[in-house]
C-alpha cells in the first residue's frame, strides 16, 4: 500500500455535513499529534468555508479538487447513498479511504469495494466508533473469556429524537439515499448485537413510520434467532420525545448478565456474573463513560487506530469491509423481512427490495 508521505497523515475531509462537526472535534482537539486535514471538500460553498476556516485548510469542491491536496487518506462524510460512489473514486485513485456507515446501501456495492480495496492495496475502514467504547469492549473481553458461557439472550435498544426538519434535507429518510431508523441510526447498534450476540440465523421484523414523515421507518422491532440458539430483540425509533433517551445493549448467559447503556452504550448498569472474580465489583466504574451526544467520544479513537494501521503499512483495520459486509447483511435481511412481513434466513442471502433503490 502506498506509505504516508510524512510523520503525520495527510487528511482529506469529503463532505461537511452534520456529522463533518465531529471530525471537526476529533482532528483539531484528538489527533493533531498524528494527523493534519489538507483539505476539505463540499458542494456547498458555505460549509466547506466554515470547515476550511475552523481548520486552517483548503477548500475544495470536489474529488479531483481534493485529489489535488494529495492526502494519504480521505474521510467519506457525504449522504449514506453517495458513500459507496465516492469511496470507489477514491480507491481508484489510489486513496486509503475512511468511510462513515453505512458503508454502503446495496450488498453488492460493499462487495465492490472490497475487491478495489484488496487489489490496490488499500485501506477502506468503516466508522463503528462504539466498538472503541470501554463498556462495549468490556463485553466483547468477557465473552472472549468465556464469562457469559451459552449465550440465552441479547437485545439492542434505541430511542432517540429526530425531528421533522431533519427529515427535510432531499436525503433522510428516503430509500434511494438512506433508509430509516434502522440503517441510519440503528446500524451502530446491529452491529454490537451481531459482534457480541454472535452470528445471526434468522429475523422477523416490523417498521413503520410512526410520528415523523419519511419514505422509509423512524421505529422498527424485531425478533432474532442466533445461530447459537440464543434469541434476540431490536427495538428502535426516532420518534422518542422530547430528546434522545437511551441506545442500550442487553446480554443473558448462562454464567453471567449484563446491560450496558446510556445514550451511546456507554455506561455498565448492570454487571452481574455467576461466579464473581476479583475486580468485578469496580467493573461499572472503570468501563462507564458519560457522553454529550449519542455520537458518544470514540471516533477519536477508531481513526487513530486506523491511522496507525496506515503508518505501519497495513491494511487489516478494526472494521474493514468484511465486518461492515456482515452487518449490512443482516440490516438487508430486516428489511426484507419487513418487506416480506414473515422470517427470513439469512443463509438465503436476502436483499431489500427498497433500500438504496430510487
Amino acid at each position: 500500500m502506498p506509505q504516508m508521505s510524512s510523520n503525520r497523515a495527510r487528511v482529506g475531509l469529503l463532505g461537511c455535513g452534520r456529522i463533518s462537526t465531529r471530525y471537526l472535534e476529533i482532528f483539531r482537539d484528538e489527533l493533531a499529534d498524528m494527523a493534519s486535514v489538507v483539505a476539505v471538500a463540499d458542494k456547498v460553498a458555505d460549509r466547506r468555508q466554515r470547515m476550511a476556516t475552523a481548520l486552517d485548510t483548503k477548500e475544495a469542491d470536489g474529488i479531483k479538487s481534493l485529489l489535488r491536496a494529495k492526502p494519504d487518506i480521505v474521510c467519506v462524510l457525504t449522504e449514506s447513498g453517495n458513500h459507496a460512489e465516492h469511496a470507489l473514486e477514491l480507491l481508484r485513485s489510489g486513496v486509503n479511504v475512511i468511510v462513515e456507515k453505512p458503508i454502503a446501501l446495496r450488498i453488492e456495492d460493499a462487495e465492490k469495494l472490497g475487491e478495489e480495496a484488496a487489489k490496490r492495496g488499500l485501506i477502506c475502514a468503516e466508522i463503528k466508533q462504539n466498538r472503541f467504547n470501554p463498556a462495549v469492549r468490556f463485553l466483547r473481553e468477557a465473552i472472549d473469556a468465556d464469562r457469559f458461557g451459552r449465550m440465552v439472550a441479547a437485545g439492542v435498544r434505541v430511542h432517540w429524537c429526530r425531528e421533522q426538519p431533519y427529515y427535510e434535507d432531499g436525503w433522510h429518510g428516503t430509500w434511494a439515499m438512506d433508509g430509516g431508523v434502522l440503517s441510519q441510526q440503528a446500524i451502530h447498534h446491529l452491529d454490537a448485537l451481531r459482534w457480541l450476540g454472535g452470528p445471526v440465523e434468522a429475523v422477523c421484523a416490523s417498521g413503520r413510520a410512526v410520528l415523523n414523515s419519511l419514505e422509509a421507518e423512524d421505529t422498527a422491532v424485531a425478533v432474532v434467532k442466533f445461530e447459537s440458539g440464543a434469541m434476540g430483540t431490536i427495538e428502535a425509533t426516532t420518534s422518542a420525545r422530547p430528546r434522545d433517551f437511551e441506545a442500550s445493549l442487553h446480554l443473558v448467559g448462562e454464567k453471567a448478565l449484563a446491560k450496558i447503556g446510556g445514550l451511546a452504550m456507554n455506561l455498565v448498569e448492570t454487571w452481574a456474573p455467576v461466579m464473581p472474580r476479583a475486580g468485578d465489583e469496580t467493573v461499572v466504574e472503570r468501563f462507564s463513560r458519560e457522553v454529550p451526544t449519542g455520537y458518544g467520544l470514540s471516533h477519536g479513537p477508531y481513526v487513530r487506530d486506523v491511522l496507525e494501521c496506515l503508518a505501519g503499512g497495513r491494511t487489516e483495520v478494526a472494521v474493514g469491509v468484511q465486518q461492515a459486509l456482515e452487518t449490512l447483511k443482516f440490516l438487508h435481511a430486516i428489511y426484507a423481512s419487513i418487506e416480506s412481513n414473515g422470517w427470513v434466513n439469512l443463509a438465503d442471502a436476502p436483499v431489500s427490495r427498497r433500500l438504496g433503490t430510487g
